[in-house]
């Protein structure tokens, strides 16, 4: 049976078994592979890392939307910078107080496979009037972005090839300058445990442009190695520290269900383990 087998890390890693081969080529970016396993259902490999599986997808899209949105209470617009899958957009489209989404993708090929692959993940979110699709480098559209938003989010790739302008501190800085005063910034910071450079790194960058700088984490199936960390900026430091009481207020009247977000994830996401803490302090 055939076989993928992932390379993010030099000397280890995971494979999946390969049912079926639903599309694979050379995008103008990126190599882009869809294909079929039997546990995770469809996957999606950007040069060699898997980026996104229908069995797990959920967890990923929940925790890095819904824990901004409800944190922040009032959000009306946001802006997302790749997350070309879908994902990330039909969720912050189940908040009813959404009236502007902004998404940014560099690869127009990996929006249009992912609709035909992957229709469940964006569930015809890409077809709703409040949605403005950019095909752009995020960098370059947030160096001239004039527009503020409420919520930026970064679904991107590991820092490399064309997801590793987006975690330099010039990308920051415009994220910083994009949002409201009450704003929050998040962004998938890959495993802490395989990735604890990335954590470190990122909480330098961040610390110039926000008032309040930290981190939260779930654990993913897809992404191995432990819990998976989330970047977390705002201007506003309140928003990190409401209750479970406030959060489970709005939620509530989101009127939204979930799979794996909920109110006391919410809040306890933001525990770091301990050598994540002293990492960040040294």
């Amino acid at each position: 049976m055939e076989r993928f087998i992932e390379t993010l890390y030099d000397s280890w890693g995971q494979q999946y078994s390969i049912d079926k081969i639903y599309f694979e080529n050379k995008t103008d970016h990126q190599h882009l592979m869809i294909f079929h396993n039997a546990r995770f259902g469809r996957v999606m490999a950007l040069d060699g890392a898997v980026q996104t599986t229908e069995k797990d997808e959920f967890i990923y899209h929940e925790m890095m939307t819904h824990v901004p949105i409800l944190a922040h209470g009032n959000v009306r617009r946001v802006l997302i910078i790749g997350g070309g899958d879908g994902g990330m957009l039909r969720e912050v489209l189940r908040h009813p107080g959404i009236e502007h989404v902004t998404q940014v993708e560099i690869d127009q090929q990996v929006i249009e496979m992912c609709k035909t692959y992957f229709p469940k993940h964006s569930c015809g979110a890409y077809d709703d009037p409040r949605v403005n699709i950019v095909i752009d480098d995020g960098l370059n559209f947030i160096k001239t972005n004039t527009e503020k938003f409420d919520i930026v989010i970064t679904d991107c790739t590991d820092p490399i090839g064309p997801g590793e302008s987006l975690f330099t501190s010039s990308f920051y800085e415009g994220c910083a300058n994009a949002l409201t005063e009450e704003g929050i910034f998040v962004a998938q910071n890959g495993v802490c445990f395989m990735q604890l450079d990335e954590v470190t790194t990122t909480a330098k960058r961040l610390a110039p442009y926000f008032a309040d700088c930290h981190f939260y984490n779930a654990a993913v199936p897809t992404y191995v190695g432990g819990a998976m960390t989330f970047a977390w900026a705002s201007h506003n430091p309140v928003h990190r520290t409401k209750t479970t009481d406030i959060i489970e207020k709005n939620f509530k009247n989101s009127g939204i269900k979930t799979r794996f977000y909920n109110p006391a994830l919410h809040v306890g996401s933001f525990a770091l383990p301990q050598y994540v803490l002293e990492a960040l302090q040294s």
